[in-house]
């Protein structure tokens, strides 16, 4: 099966040739083209849900050209239009929707409209040139770690036998959204996620004492509010910021999320007797997370395989649309199809 996928759920406008051969249970990138609109929303330290959509006009077909053109193949060689429906905001959302529907009118395609979030987990089942096809065995647990979202959701495996159970995720600021703050906080670089695991490095972990919200609560939700509130005072009191101080506190703030992210996942895991963990979202490119869970499911010796996409998948791309659809191929005619801003689980 062969797909066109498209995705335009925030900045990004993206679009990828993805292809999944019968019985193979991954999915073989044959292209994946993105275009960002980053650096005017760095301007502004955030997304301007206006300024992305206009950009997103400007760029999708020139995109879509682009993905079929590197994957060196026609149209007809593709059996389907994969795009993301939900969640993310709604005048982006449209521009990916609005024209996937009129490709398939016109190239008389079938649309597998894709939940943004599945996608992201769906990544850990992609290939590219430079990887072994991944054997993933369920159940599965996956941490989804992004701007937007914290979840951990366990999947029974794939269908028609498959499904989803939602554990937990975030009460208020997700994972990544908390290091975006407090990187304002810094005045480090929008999306301050890479700049504070750079300057991370620099730092001492021991410096500072942040809090670690809900990481001894008996459930699975994640809540990052109190951890941002704690360094916004430490920065209020401190009278000379230098660039000592700000990879201190980046680097007590990357352990005191990562801290929290580790426990809950590994006691979700065993709850759960979960085979493979898998991790999704901008955050899962962050390698504290990646080395810590690494550690500790060797130290406690679980029978856990942890897994996690290329880091240039792990940001908002089409190509997970695809993987996702690929393996949940539920095709509807084009005119049933809407966005969906308010899509979850």
């Amino acid at each position: 099966m062969t797909i066109l996928s498209i995705e335009t759920s925030c900045d990004e406008t993206a679009a990828a040739i993805v292809s999944k051969t019968p019985k193979k249970n991954y999915i073989k990138v044959l292209s994946s083209v993105v275009a960002s609109s980053l650096v005017l929303h760095s301007k502004t330290g955030g997304i301007i849900p206006d300024i992305a959509a206009r950009e997103q006009l400007k760029f999708i077909i020139p995109v879509i050209k682009g993905a079929i053109e590197n994957s060196k193949l026609k149209i007809e060689d593709l059996d389907a239009i994969a795009v993301t429906q939900g969640p993310g905001l709604i005048g982006s959302l449209l521009i990916g929707v609005e024209t996937a529907k009129t490709l398939a009118y016109l190239w008389n395609k079938p649309i597998i409209p894709v939940n943004h979030l599945l996608g992201h987990i769906y990544a850990n089942w992609l290939t590219t040139k430079n990887q072994k096809p991944k054997v993933i065995d369920f159940p599965a647990l996956a941490l989804l770690v992004s701007g937007g979202h914290t979840d951990l959701v366990v999947i029974k495996s794939h269908p028609p036998a498959g499904g989803f159970k939602w554990l937990g995720g975030t009460r208020d600021d997700a994972a990544g959204e908390a290091f975006d703050k407090i990187g304002r906080l810094l005045n480090l670089p929008y999306p301050a996620g890479p700049a504070i695991e750079t300057i991370a490095k620099n730092g001492n972990e021991k410096a500072f004492s942040f809090p670690r919200p809900m990481i001894g609560s008996k459930d699975f939700d994640f809540s990052f509010s109190g951890l941002k509130a704690a360094v916004w005072r430490e920065v209020k009191k401190t009278k000379n910021m230098n660039e000592k101080i700000k990879s201190d506190i980046a680097a007590c703030v990357q352990k005191s999320i990562v801290e929290v992210l580790v426990r809950k996942t590994l006691k979700a895991a065993k709850k759960y007797n979960v085979k493979s963990i898998l991790l999704g979202g901008g955050v899962a490119a962050n390698q504290k997370l990646r080395d810590q869970l690494k550690l500790k499911i060797k130290d406690l010796d679980l029978k856990t395989e942890l897994f996690y996409p290329e880091k240039s998948l792990c940001t908002d791309n089409a190509a997970m649309i695809g993987a996702y659809a690929a393996f949940h191929p539920k095709k509807v005619l084009w005119k049933n199809i809407t966005a969906n801003p308010e899509l979850y689980f």
